[in-house]
């Protein structure tokens, strides 16, 4: 199955264009559980409630407040915060690029790969190609869901790979974590290079699983067996009655005033 593109455009520098599609290159699979009333097991739904008068506060009564000090809010307009977001971009541009092994991976964010599109095949191979000979990667920047991005652009494995960066002020000082160098002693140095080299190895990630995991999966696939699933009991929302889950209501609205701009 050929995977869904979560955005579309070109890949572009200089005088070339490449029609792409952004995939996801990682999928996480981390086992998540949801909140029971130990009661009835009907699941539990988040709300917006305000503790000043000790009720739920409806979608349409939100604000946005940005704590300049303890307490203190900036209020914020849906207007004011659209007129300084990015404009949707269908163009990741291409404004340097640097050698692969400099990047320091500590900038690394959050893998994807670009998928040729149609009619765009041929000039992503040679890319492709060119960039995997020459171990360099493109860095550029583009919008993805009203943010924008730094990227690298790469070649691995016959593809082109792209992993947004962390901006350079988002990276923490390593002051207080680096010691601070002092005299070592030879024969120390040595057994510890020696040590390393004696475990050296080439990479193999299928080599290691997440452990708790596969035995979460097991206990759940035994306690199936054991016993039988418990069951929520239906719920008949009655009318006039505010949505089950106002943060899910809030998202959806969101949703569609997007789709319909």
């Amino acid at each position: 199955m050929a995977a869904q593109g979560i955005w579309g455009g070109t890949i572009s520098f200089s005088l070339v264009a490449i029609p792409v599609r952004l995939v996801k290159a990682v999928e996480p699979r981390g086992l998540s559980f949801h909140l029971l009333h130990s009661k009835d097991y009907s699941r539990l739904s988040r709300r917006m409630f305000c503790p000043a008068e000790g009720t739920t506060v409806l979608p349409d009564e939100l604000i946005k407040g940005y704590e300049i000090l303890p307490d203190k809010y900036i209020l914020m307009t849906d207007e004011e915060l659209e007129s300084v977001s990015p404009e949707r971009s269908r163009t990741i541009e291409i404004v340097e690029f640097i050698d692969l092994k400099k990047a320091d991976p500590v900038y690394y964010d959050h893998p994807y790969y670009l998928v040729p599109a149609k009619g765009g095949e041929k000039a992503y191979q040679l890319l492709v190609e060119v960039m995997r000979r020459t171990n360099k990667a493109g860095l550029a920047k583009f919008v993805l869901a009203e943010r924008e991005y730094l990227v690298a652009v790469f070649s691995r494995e016959g593809a082109l790979a792209l992993t947004t960066l962390h901006y350079h002020d988002e990276i923490l000082p390593d002051d207080d974590i680096s010691p601070k160098k002092g005299k070592t002693e030879a024969e120390e140095e040595s057994r510890i290079k020696k040590s390393i080299e004696h475990m050296i190895e080439d990479f193999n990630p299928g080599k290691y699983a997440d452990g708790r995991r596969k035995k979460l999966t097991d206990l759940l696939a035994a306690k199936m067996k054991e016993r039988a699933l418990v069951e929520a009991p239906a719920i008949e929302e009655e009318e006039g009655e505010g949505p089950a889950d106002l943060v899910a209501a809030l998202e959806e609205s969101m949703r569609k005033v997007r789709e319909s701009r």
